[in-house]
């Protein structure tokens, strides 16, 4: 069991079990949620969710970390120094499915459990993976966002993260999946600001200059959905461009309430790092173990099912509008 390797050498396992989970061991359990990049508040209010779960269990340290642009190079060397501190567990939002499955394996090898969260690692380098909602739903949410406010048609674009981003490719792809849904809509192009924000406005830019009868742009990024309204309103377009996608209320209140954007939507970023916490704690104390069909618990937000794909999802995306913005931009 990867938890008791911390223990006293006197400890026995009978007496590590003793009382239940609460007491399994004198040492907290260690949990690295590592981000994409560091700076970002979805990253942010996650890590506070993170610190929740920790705080309710009582014996788990979680340990908030990421590299400071998002790169897989990053988040390898972020992987390397946590294998040397020997923690318990790794979540990581991955930059890159593939290129930190080698580092991850390592750790594994090294008993530390590790599961990905948000944007998916490859089946190989994880043993879990914790999506935020199902590709499905959230592919079917971002264009039924811009659908609603262009009744009759028009050209819609996609700004996206990274062009390896796992989650963001899964999304416009299940929202390219139901297209024929929307025959009046055409999108147009597809761009990438690689999850920063100057790049990103740019792209926005872009956009509107190639396609002066540009209607939408969906953004399934907190970064780029930002960018892109400020380009909008800096454009004078508000009105003509309707921004949407996936962002965090405490940054897309202000577009909200210029008319750059007209809704939005986000799973709740706390309950994602709690829900993370949760699973990594269940897995590195040998509570649960991933493999599919099983059910492991994530603590309020009830049980993760795991696919085929030993794949999980959270919850629904939820809607944010000019009706209810007020009463979620000051919690994320």
């Amino acid at each position: 069991m990867k938890l008791f390797t911390k223990l006293a050498a006197g400890l026995t396992l009978a007496g590590a079990l003793m009382g239940g989970t609460a007491a399994i061991a004198q040492d907290n359990v260690r949990i690295a949620l590592v981000a994409k990049s560091l700076g970002n508040g979805f990253f942010e209010a996650a890590a506070r969710g993170a610190e929740e779960a920790a705080e309710e269990l009582g014996n788990a340290e979680i340990i908030y970390t990421g590299p400071t642009s998002t790169t897989a190079e990053g988040q390898i060397e972020v992987i390397n120094s946590l294998i040397a501190q020997q923690v318990d567990a790794i979540a990581i939002s991955a930059n890159d499915p593939d290129a930190v499955v080698p580092a991850l394996q390592r750790a594994m090898q090294r008993g530390i459990t590790v599961i990905s969260w948000d944007s998916g690692v490859a089946p190989e380098g994880r043993e879990m993976h914790l999506a935020p909602s199902s590709n499905e739903l959230i592919g079917q949410t971002i264009i039924k966002l811009a659908a609603d406010h262009m009744p009759e048609g028009g050209q819609v674009a996609v700004l996206s993260a990274t062009s390896t981003s796992t989650n963001q490719n899964a999304w416009i792809e299940e929202m390219n999946a139901v297209m024929d849904q929307y025959p009046d809509i055409e999108v147009v192009a597809t761009v990438y600001g690689d999850d920063l924000a100057d790049k990103s406005y740019r792209e926005a830019q872009g956009l509107m200059q190639s396609y002066p009868d540009l209607d939408a742009i969906i953004a399934p990024t907190s970064v780029g959905i930002v960018a892109a309204a400020q380009a909008v309103q800096d454009a004078g377009k508000v009105g003509e461009v309707n921004v949407t996608g996936l962002g965090l209320p405490s940054e897309m209140a202000g577009a909200i309430e210029s008319g750059a954007s007209e809704s939005f939507a986000i799973w709740n970023p706390v309950d994602l790092g709690y829900a993370t916490a949760m699973l990594a704690y269940n897995l590195a104390t040998d509570e649960a173990t991933a493999e599919p069909g099983a059910e492991i618990g994530m603590g309020r937000m009830g049980t993760a099912t795991l696919d085929d794909d030993n794949t999980a999802a959270m919850s629904e995306p939820f809607t944010y509008d000019a009706s209810n913005i007020d009463e979620y931009k000051d919690i994320f």
